[in-house]
């Protein structure tokens, strides 16, 4: 297994820009999945966003968690380094920080928690699910930004059905609102080839139990 510091990671050498983001949001586009679900979708919403991906590969304590499945404990196909506001740690890179802020300012909720996400190449996924937010909240809001290369992120309405594909990577901001994570659900499947990716997931709400 490749440690994360070896991951052959190849920057767009046309993109050398230092990390920042669109707190504008001049790119977002509401996409509406049914009447109660919707995502906004904002390409290239980082600029700089590969030297932001090493920034995050380099800053994050990186770990494989195990789980139950069938009876058996297996490891997930990918690692993650969760932050949470309860913890009293400082949120690094700082511009992750002042990510969080803009989006808790825009969408009206306060993310306490951000989920690191490490895809090191085609063979690291995540399984069709939904997030653990607290029930008692009726529509929470997800939101999303991918580094590195682009990898396929599904939504399909729960239990089956057709999905929506979004290529996600190299800053892109998707944001799920509505009933989207209680009536849709969601993957990064498995390729055949991949570049690593790294997702940060800025969530509200998240229930104590599990944390994705």
């Amino acid at each position: 297994m490749a440690r994360p510091s070896d991951l052959p990671f190849q920057p767009d050498l046309f993109r050398t820009d230092r990390p920042a983001f669109d707190e504008a949001y001049a790119r977002l586009q509401r996409i509406a999945l049914d009447g109660t679900s919707w995502v906004d979708h904002a390409p290239d919403w980082v600029s700089g966003a590969d030297a932001l991906f090493e920034a995050v590969l380099a800053a994050r304590r990186w770990a494989q968690r195990t789980r139950w499945l069938y009876a058996r404990r297996l490891q997930e196909p990918r690692l993650t380094a969760p932050w949470s506001l309860a913890s009293g740690l400082p949120l690094e890179p700082a511009l992750v920080d002042d990510m969080r802020l803009s989006l808790s300012a825009r969408y009206g909720v306060t993310f306490d928690t951000v989920g690191f996400n490490l895809y090191r190449d085609g063979r690291d996924s995540v399984a069709w699910h939904r997030d653990h937010i607290q029930k008692h909240i009726a529509e929470p809001i997800i939101a999303l930004v991918a580094l590195g290369e682009r990898r396929t992120f599904l939504l399909r309405p729960a239990g089956g059905g057709a999905s929506r594909a979004f290529q996600l990577g190299r800053g892109d901001l998707l944001v799920a609102g509505g009933r989207c994570n209680r009536d849709w659900e969601h993957t990064v499947p498995k390729v055949a080839r991949a570049g690593p990716r790294i997702s940060l997931a800025f969530r509200h709400g998240m229930e104590t139990r599990a944390y994705e």
